[in-house]
């Protein structure tokens, strides 16, 4: 069977739709020597409306978000793994939109393969979903699984 992609990135959400782009990555890459890679972004900031917030309480958020998201890769890490795929583990900080493209483009990429749900309701309909994004600004294919 010709391999088609040699770099096969997959940015992982927090949804439950990590699973099915788990399934997808298997099937793309499963007996082949492809290198899989695992990312997840995690904000950089977190916006506020309080007008008094104790000292570190941003910073113990922003912890806490990265420790959720160094979780996430490791679970899907671990799922990959028990299909015989051993995939590298990537936290990024920041937009992800923004994230996911400049790591694709830095590591060159052949393939994202990306969720079509991250941000909800009125917030995707306003700033254009990342998976949007990612499909219209990528040098390389982009698979969006529903």
């Amino acid at each position: 069977m010709i391999n088609m992609f040699d770099k096969i990135m997959v940015a992982i959400d927090k949804a439950e739709i990590t699973n099915k782009l788990l399934d997808a990555t298997v099937e793309i890459a499963q007996n082949k020597q492809t290198q899989v890679t695992l990312v997840n972004v995690s904000q950089d900031y977190v916006s506020n409306g309080m007008t008094f917030v104790p000292e570190n309480f941003l910073e113990d958020i922003l912890n806490e978000m990265e420790k959720a998201s160094l979780e996430q890769l490791q679970q899907a890490k671990s799922k990959l793994k028990s299909a015989g795929i051993n995939p590298e583990t990537v936290h990024l900080k920041g937009d992800p939109a923004h994230e996911i493209l400049n790591y694709a483009k830095d590591t060159e990429q052949e393939l994202i393969i990306i969720g079509s749900r991250g941000l909800r309701g009125i917030k995707e309909m306003m700033l254009g979903s990342v998976s949007h994004k990612v499909s219209q600004l990528s040098n390389c294919p982009v698979l969006i699984v529903h």
